[in-house]
C-alpha cells in the first residue's frame, strides 16, 4: 500500500495547507512536501520490478482489487510501478518541492490557496504515473488539469484567464479524442477482455483479439484509434502543429506552474503515448513510422527557430520545451532499447532542466520585473549565482557532456540511428540533430545580450542578487542534471529492462 500512501500524504497535505493560514502556507506546504519525496526515494532504494507491466513483467508495490463494474467491464483500483514509471514519480516529488519553495517570493496572495492546488496536482501526477486500470488512470489524468487552470487563471498575467481557458480547452478536447480511441479499442476486444486493467487491454491488442466496431474492421479500428490516441496525447506533449496553447500557459502562468507544466505535466503526453500507443499497437506505429518521425523532426526544428525569433525569455524557455520533445517522439519511434529508453530518459532530464530554466527565468524576473531579453544587459555583474546557474542549466540544455541532457539524447541518437524500422530512419535522425546547434545558437545569443557585456537595466528596480530561498532550489536542480549525466544507470538500467519487452515487434536492438 505503499503507492495509496504517498498519493494519500499528498492528497492530506492539499487539504491542510488549504485550510492554514496564508502566512505559514508557504514553509507548511514545502515541510508536507518533503513526505513524499521520502515515499518515492524509499521505494526507488527497493524496487525490485522487472519487466514491463503492462506485458506480463512484475510490478513492484502493486494493489490490485475490483472497485466497481461499468457496462459488464470491471474497474479495478489497480496500482504499480515498473521501470518507466518509477523515474516520473521520483521526479514529480522533488520538482513540486523545489517548486513550492520557488513560490515564496513571487506569490503574496491567496497563498494559502495556491500551494494547496500545488500539492493537489502533485497527488493527481502521481496517480497518473502509478494507475494501470484505464478509468482510475482517466479520473487522475483529467484531474490533473484542474488546478493548472485556476493557478494560471488565478496567479498568472495580465493575460491569464485567455491562457487558462486556451489550456483548458485544448487539453479537454485532446482528452475526449483520445477517450474515443481507447474506448473504441475495449468495445473493439468485446468478451477478449473483461476489465479496464491496461495489461489485459495490452495483451489482448497485441495478441491480435481485436475485433471489428462501428463499421469498421480489426485492421481499420485499430489504426483509427491510434491516430485518435496520437492526436490526443500530442497535445499534450506537445507535438507541432498542436502546440499553439503552450506558448501563452507558460508565458502567462506563475514561475512554480511553469516548472510543473514543463517539468511533469508535458511528460504525462509523452508517457502516455509510450503505455498506450507504442506498448500496445507496435504494428500501427511502425505502419505510421514516416509520418510520426517527420512530426518529430518538425516539432526539433521548429520549435528550435521560433525559439530564436522570441524576446521573452520566458517563450525562448516555452518553445524550447516543443523542440526537445520532438526528441523523446524520435526515440520513441525508433523501437529500439536506446531509442525508447533514451526517450523515457529524456522524459526526466527534460524535466530537471526545463524546470531549472523556467526557475532561473523567474528568479530574474522576481528581481528585474522583466523577462524581455532588449531591457537588459551584463545582469551577471549584479546576479552573478543566478546567472552562474542559469549558465549551466542552458549548456545543460544544449547537450553539454556529463549532464543529463547529453545522456538523454546520445541514447536517443543511438537507438535512432540503429534503428530498421525504416530505412530513412538515419536521415530523420541526422535531420532532428541540425536542432542541436539552432538550440546553440538562441540560448547563447539570450544569454550573451542579458547576462555579459555592460551593465544596463531599463527598469525602476534595483538589481541585485537573490534571496537564499530563491538561489538554493535552483542550485538542487543543478545538482541533479549533473548527478544524472555521470551516472544515468541511476535510472537508465531499469528503464532498459522495462522498454525491452515492448520491442518484441520492434526494430532492434
Amino acid at each position: 500500500m505503499l503507492i495509496e500512501g504517498l498519493i494519500a500524504v499528498a492528497f492530506v497535505a492539499a487539504l491542510v495547507v488549504f485550510v492554514s493560514p496564508n502566512e505559514y502556507a508557504g514553509r507548511l506546504a514545502a515541510a508536507l512536501s518533503l513526505l513524499p519525496i521520502v515515499g518515492s526515494l524509499y521505494m526507488w532504494s527497493q524496487f525490485d520490478a522487472t519487466g514491463n507491466a503492462l506485458l506480463g513483467g512484475s510490478i513492484a508495490f502493486e494493489t490490485d482489487f475490483v472497485w466497481l463494474t461499468l457496462g459488464g467491464l470491471d474497474v479495478h483500483w489497480f496500482v504499480g510501478l515498473d521501470g518507466i514509471s518509477m523515474p516520473l514519480v521520483v521526479l514529480t516529488t522533488i520538482l513540486t518541492t523545489l517548486a513550492i519553495v520557488s513560490a515564496w517570493t513571487p506569490i503574496d496572495t491567496r497563498q494559502s490557496q495556491f500551494y494547496g492546488l500545488m500539492l493537489f496536482m502533485e497527488a493527481n501526477l502521481l496517480g497518473v504515473f502509478t494507475a494501470l486500470d484505464f478509468f482510475v488512470w482517466f479520473v487522475f489524468w483529467e484531474a490533473v488539469l484542474v488546478p493548472m487552470y485556476f493557478l494560471v487563471g488565478i496567479w498568472g498575467g495580465p493575460r491569464r484567464k485567455y491562457a487558462a481557458i486556451k489550456f483548458f480547452v485544448y487539453t479537454n478536447i485532446a482528452s475526449l479524442a483520445m477517450f474515443i480511441g481507447f474506448i473504441a479499442l475495449v468495445f473493439g476486444l468485446g468478451d477478449s477482455v473483461s476489465s479496464m486493467r491496461l495489461p489485459e487491454i495490452a495483451m489482448a491488442l497485441r495478441g491480435g483479439e481485436l475485433g471489428g466496431f462501428a463499421g469498421l474492421d480489426a485492421g481499420a479500428l485499430k489504426l483509427a484509434a491510434f491516430v485518435a490516441m496520437f492526436i490526443g496525447f500530442g497535445v499534450k506533449v506537445p507535438i507541432v502543429p498542436l502546440h499553439t496553447w503552450l506558448p501563452d500557459a507558460h508565458v502567462e502562468a506563475p514561475t512554480p506552474a511553469s516548472v510543473m507544466l514543463a517539468g511533469v505535466l508535458l511528460k504525462m503526453g509523452t508517457y502516455a503515448l509510450l503505455r498506450f500507443n507504442f506498448t500496445m499497437m507496435p504494428d500501427v506505429a511502425q505502419a505510421l513510422v514516416v509520418p510520426i518521425a517527420l512530426i518529430a523532426v518538425i516539432s526539433v526544428i521548429y520549435g528550435a527557430v521560433l525559439a530564436l525569433a522570441q524576446q521573452d525569455l520566458k517563450r525562448i524557455v516555452a518553445y524550447s520545451s516543443v523542440s526537445s520533445m520532438g526528441y523523446v517522439i524520435l526515440g520513441l519511434i525508433a523501437y529500439t532499447t536506446y531509442g525508447v529508453g533514451g526517450a523515457t530518459f529524456q522524459m526526466v532530464a527534460h524535466g530537471l532542466i526545463s524546470g531549472l530554466m523556467f526557475m532561473a527565468v523567474g528568479v530574474i524576473y522576481n528581481t528585474t520585473h522583466t523577462r524581455m531579453v532588449g531591457d537588459m544587459s551584463g545582469i551577471a555583474d549584479r546576479m552573478p549565482v543566478t546567472s552562474g546557474i542559469f549558465v549551466a542549466g542552458a549548456f545543460g540544455y544544449m547537450g553539454l557532456p556529463l549532464m543529463a541532457g547529453f545522456a538523454g539524447e546520445f541514447f536517443i541518437f543511438q537507438g535512432a540511428f540503429a534503428s530498421t524500422v525504416h530505412a530513412a530512419m538515419p536521415l530523420f535522425t541526422a535531420a532532428a540533430m541540425f536542432g542541436i546547434v539552432i538550440v546553440a545558437g538562441y540560448l547563447l545569443l539570450a544569454m550573451q545580450r542579458t547576462l555579459f557585456g555592460p551593465f544596463r537595466f531599463d527598469g525602476e528596480y534595483e538589481v541585485t542578487e537573490a534571496a537564499f530561498h530563491d538561489v538554493a532550489p535552483l542550485a538542487v536542480l543543478l545538482l541533479l542534471v549533473i548527478v544524472l549525466g555521470v551516472a544515468p544507470d541511476l535510472f537508465f538500467q531499469m528503464i532498459q529492462q522495462a522498454v525491452n519487452p515492448i520491442l518484441q515487434t520492434g526494430g532492434g536492438l
